[in-house]
């Protein structure tokens, strides 16, 4: 990446990225692709080299792929400011629709609301079936891999604890090396930044410093709203609808939220665009009192990006070394090939669980599924699905 690619400016940083939060329908591995088009083809603020150490980088991390994949072109582009610009315009729109939907789904009752969340749910069946295809298929090609994510289903279902998801993604990170052997490292010119080791040092230190506050005892009930959402976006490896075991454990099992509510938030997720992560101003607003409404949807909302963020611009200044080596290639790969088994075992429960009670819950939920695999946009499936499930309950 040349020097001229960092001369840009916050606005058109912010502008750039306000049409992708309005548009970028999808989910993650879409907004890779809506990305790429936006900065490498059309904008061509860097190229395709550059473009896939920034996308390694944040798949190795811990936190919303897409949204620090966009944080760092941003950071890239227009310094500081343009991270911040980039993550704001395109987080802030789906934000607000979830915000909103929160506030009007409290009114939901009878027939027709009970039919509009239950469709819902059958939209979360399709989308995280299809993800977890989709991420099969991309990264597990090998029968080592697919080894390595069957056997971290098979934990997740069996034990059950939150607790093992971090277990097992740091078991994969230690066996990658070992297992992985055919997975060869990208090789190319270094991108340029503003700032050096010792800023990323200070950044992940207060990443630490955050994630061990967010485990401390005794917190007020804001306070304790940030800790569990910090500790999701802290400790979720792979994004996207991976969050979904991390949010359950960290809302449902505690008792502040029923698991009905937090299924339905999540179906709405996947008809807005934007970051799956917004699912957390959702789940903030609907919180109990003390804890929910305006106040806990923004704080859940930073919480859960914040480390994220924190994390990808301090290592920034260590992956332009790193990213050349294969050992880290391939502890990616080990990683990677353990958010598969996660996903999976999420699609059991409490996903199809939840949702699938009778043949014809099924029969919706895998149209839903064909219609993602012939290209159709997610906002059709939820159509698809809340259009039936009302049709039916309308009968």
């Amino acid at each position: 990446m040349s020097e001229a690619s960092t001369r840009g400016r916050a606005g058109e940083v912010a502008a750039a990225f306000l049409l992708l939060g309005l548009t970028s329908f999808g989910g993650p591995v879409a907004h890779i692709g809506y990305f790429r088009r936006a900065f490498v083809e059309r904008r061509r603020w860097l190229d395709e080299e550059h473009f896939g150490q920034l996308l390694a980088l944040s798949q190795f991390l811990p936190g919303p792929a897409s949204s620090q994949l966009g944080f760092s072109i941003g950071l890239l582009r227009a310094g500081w400011l343009g991270g911040l610009a980039a993550f704001a315009a395109f987080t802030l729109p789906s934000a607000l629709l979830m915000f909103g939907f929160a506030l009007a789904s409290r009114a939901l009752d009878g027939v027709w609301g009970h039919a509009l969340v239950h469709g819902l749910k059958l939209v979360a069946v399709a989308v995280v079936a299809y993800g977890v295809y989709g991420m099969a298929r991309t990264l597990t090609p090998d029968w080592t891999r697919r080894a390595m994510a069957l056997l971290a289903a098979l934990a997740m279902l069996v034990l059950g604890v939150p607790w093992m998801q971090l277990v097992l993604v740091a078991g994969g990170a230690l066996l990658g090396p070992w297992l992985c052997r055919g997975v060869m490292a990208r090789r190319g010119e270094t991108f340029a930044l503003g700032y050096g080791h010792g800023t990323g040092v200070m950044l992940i230190g207060l990443f630490a410093l955050g994630l061990g506050v967010a485990f401390a005892p005794g917190m007020p009930p804001l306070g304790q709203v940030a800790a569990a959402f910090y500790r999701t976006g802290a400790l979720v490896f792979g994004g996207g609808h991976v969050v979904l075991p991390l949010l359950k454990a960290s809302v449902v099992d505690p008792g502040w939220l029923d698991n009905d509510s937090f299924l339905t938030g999540y179906g709405a997720a996947q008809a807005v665009p934007g970051p799956m992560f917004s699912l957390a101003a959702f789940l903030g607003t609907r919180l109990p009192d003390g804890m929910g409404g305006a106040l806990g949807a923004m704080v859940a909302v930073l919480a859960i990006f914040g480390p994220g963020l924190l994390l990808v611009a301090g290592v920034l200044p260590f992956w332009r070394v790193l990213a050349q080596r294969a050992g880290a290639a391939r502890a990616l790969a080990g990683v990677n090939a353990v958010v598969v088994g996660l996903l999976a075992a999420a699609l059991v429960t409490p996903v199809a669980t939840s949702a699938l009670h009778a043949p014809l819950d099924w029969v919706i939920a895998a149209i839903g599924v064909l219609m993602l695999a012939r290209r159709w946009p997610p906002l059709a499936v939820v159509a698809w699905c809340v259009a039936t499930t009302l049709g039916v309950a309308l009968a």
